[in-house]
């Protein structure tokens, strides 16, 4: 059985990112939200534009205004005034100013602003009462970014500070990775649609629709299959078309040591090879990772238009059944393997805090235990809240609302009230 840190290893190792040649499609402003950058922009505009002023004031040379105080004021006479959006028409003289605003040009022959309130006006002329800074409150031409340099690097996501640099840069359209794809399907007798009346022994199958819900959120586009019975045959089918369809496949139950947990002998009958079987976590023990052979391999006996789409061989995540297994699973090791799949060129690793426990605590210590709960700011310190109730992997309903999974290492039985615990930061909630 693989330690924790062991197997996310493995995993990333696996992940191959989206190619830049092949795995690319062009968007614009408006639909470029959490997409990730696929190859480096440039703009052919500097920032700032020209010479602008920082401040409302007055436009002046600075040798006019050095020695100016509240006692002995420069005096100086306004010739222009300059609005936003104004092209200057005057060239500042000895003992000229020119009345300026914020994001206006500077006129030619000044060379530093003086804020407003440093300043007194009578009509035409404005007295200094302050001593300057040369070239204070001037934003120079190209002080931000020169023309022609790299704007934005490739492999990032796109939020609303970058596509507003987009926006700015007069840049409408450019090239982002592609979603990846993930096909999801649930195994099991038990298992119902949300539409039908339950039978004893039959539960609703909750985790397609976290799964799903999981992958949207991650930038990726979940392919949804559905419940597949414990049958062989079925099984077969659907993993068969799922890795001809997908970049990731997410299956949950089926992977344990029961008769009816058929999943690894169908990934070994298709020429699978399994990187994982069990890691050292709890919940989410019974974990199967597996590869396929090569793209081209899969597409000679696939007929689906979306093959011929994918480049690297297909990642398989054969995850536990029980619902919070699932999600703890999820956001462990599948997270990370779609942020790295996605372009994103780093980042991908799950994010990690030490904060103070507000509660007591527990594991039996025989493996890596992940407790849900939530984080709150107590003071300007982070503490985390574990969720009340029962933390079985069978518990899905205390998870409702949480944003953090406290960690206990492999050895640790407790961690008492009020002492530090390394957290799991969800940063989908």
């Amino acid at each position: 059985m693989l330690s924790v840190s062991d197997a996310q290893a493995i995993i990333l190792n696996l992940v191959q990112p989206l190619d830049r040649l092949r795995d690319t499609e062009v968007v614009d402003l408006l639909t470029a939200d959490s997409r990730i950058l696929a190859t480096p922009v440039t703009s052919s505009l500097d920032f700032p534009h020209w010479d602008n002023s920082a401040m409302d004031g007055y436009a002046v040379r600075y040798e006019d205004v050095q020695d100016s105080n509240a006692e002995q004021p420069a005096i100086l006479e306004i010739v222009e005034e300059i609005p936003a959006g104004y092209q200057p028409k005057s060239t500042i003289q000895p003992g000229q100013a020119a009345r300026i605003f914020t994001g206006a040009v500077i006129p030619a022959g000044a060379d530093t602003v003086v804020m407003q309130e440093k300043t007194r006006r009578e009509e035409n002329r404005v007295f200094i009462l302050a001593a300057l800074k040369p070239q204070e409150f001037v934003r120079h031409k190209a002080s931000f970014y020169q023309a022609g340099t790299q704007l934005l690097p490739a492999g990032i996501k796109l939020n609303a500070s970058e596509i507003a640099v987009l926006a700015a840069a007069q840049c409408p359209q450019f090239s982002v990775y592609r979603r990846p794809r993930v096909a999801i399907f649930s195994t099991g007798d038990e298992l119902m649609t949300i539409d039908r009346p339950l039978q004893s022994g039959q539960i609703v199958d909750s985790n397609q629709y976290a799964l799903a819900a999981l992958v949207r959120q991650s930038g990726a586009e979940p392919l949804i299959l559905g419940i597949v019975k414990d049958d062989p045959v079925a099984l077969e089918k659907v993993i068969t078309h799922a890795i001809a369809i997908a970049d990731i496949v997410l299956s949950s139950g089926g992977v344990s040591v029961g008769d009816y947990d058929y999943i690894d002998k169908i990934l070994e009958s298709l020429k699978a090879k399994i990187h994982i079987r069990a890691v050292e976590i709890s919940p989410g023990k019974p974990l199967t990772v597996a590869t396929f052979p090569s793209r081209d391999a899969i597409n000679r006996v696939s007929t689906n238009s979306h093959s011929a789409t994918l480049t690297a061989s297909p990642l398989y995540f054969g995850l536990p059944g029980n619902p919070a297994a699932v999600l703890v699973t999820f956001w462990r090791f599948v997270l990370p393997a779609i942020k790295k799949l996605s372009g994103i060129t780093e980042g991908w690793e799950p994010v990690f805090l030490k904060v103070r426990s507000h509660d007591e605590l527990r594991s039996n210590g025989k493996r890596e235990t992940y407790l849900w709960g939530k984080l709150h700011l107590i003071d300007g310190v982070y503490e985390f809240h574990k969720a009340a109730g029962s933390h079985s992997s069978g518990n899905l309903i205390n998870l409702a609302q949480t944003n953090a999974l406290a960690v206990l290492p492999v050895g640790q039985t407790v961690i008492l009230p009020q002492e530090e615990v390394q957290v799991l930061q969800l940063s989908n909630r």
